[in-house]
């Protein structure tokens, strides 16, 4: 008999190794919905692209979506179980709002990171809590710091990244984005999207139509807006014209 066997029951019980298997799980489960997702930060714009895969047939397609809109300002891309992301874009909705309420203000995209982050991190602590399987990219252009990207995963650590990915091929993304993105990136909006876009085609060695990608952008008058399709096939026939 294993000496870890028997640690996985609880979140609460580190194993001899100090390893929290439910943690593990949780991570482990956020990753493997199918989808990847990257995200990439410009000079005065960020991008959100991820893959657009409806799960059945009959389902309304309009209905699958994993690019929100929390505020005004702030874009949100999630990975993960369906229900879980949706769970955690209304926490993030109601935190955003009662901050705004309390204060003023609308809240800057760090304070949201961080505050979700301590969120999720309670969730380990507690017994009588699941941990949500899904990872969080939230993107805002911020009037002091500039545009920003934040990556929130199941066990509540946050950074901000310069570009990042979540997903089904984060490890294959990120190591395309580490030879790609600049320490200072330099990029306008559409520079910086079709860059994400080239990283998702790069990892997932196909070339995609407007309707297979969803997208969102927060542009340098920091307002978070979707892509549409058009505006897609615009930017994959400007790839495509530049590999030529």
């Amino acid at each position: 008999m294993s000496r870890d066997s028997g640690y996985d029951r609880h979140i609460t019980i580190f194993s001899p190794q100090g390893r929290l298997y439910q943690v593990e799980y949780a991570i482990k489960a956020a990753d493997s919905t199918g989808l990847t997702a990257v995200a990439v930060r410009g000079k005065d714009s960020c991008a959100l692209v991820i893959q657009k895969k409806v799960p059945d047939r009959l389902i309304d397609p309009d209905s699958v979506t994993y690019v929100y809109q929390i505020t005004e300002k702030i874009g949100c891309l999630m990975t993960g179980l369906t229900a879980d992301c949706r769970a955690q874009v209304t926490r993030l909705r109601q935190e955003a709002h009662e901050f705004k309420f309390k204060f003023g203000y609308d809240m800057p995209v760090h304070v949201l990171a961080k505050r979700i982050a301590d969120i999720c991190q309670v969730y380990t602590q507690e017994a009588s809590l699941r941990m949500l399987a899904c990872n969080v990219i939230l993107a805002a252009v911020d009037d002091e710091r500039g545009p920003n990207i934040f990556k929130i995963d199941s066990a509540g650590s946050y950074f901000p990244f310069r570009a990042t990915a979540s997903g089904n091929k984060t490890a294959e993304a990120m190591n395309w984005l580490e030879k790609k993105v600049d320490a200072e990136p330099s990029t306008d909006e559409a520079g910086t999207m079709q860059l994400a876009i080239m990283c998702l085609q790069h990892v997932m060695s196909s070339d995609f139509k407007g309707s297979d990608l969803e997208c969102g952008a927060v542009g340098p008058d920091g307002k978070f807006r979707f892509v549409g399709e058009d505006e897609i096939e615009a930017h994959l026939t400007a790839i495509s014209d530049r590999d030529m």
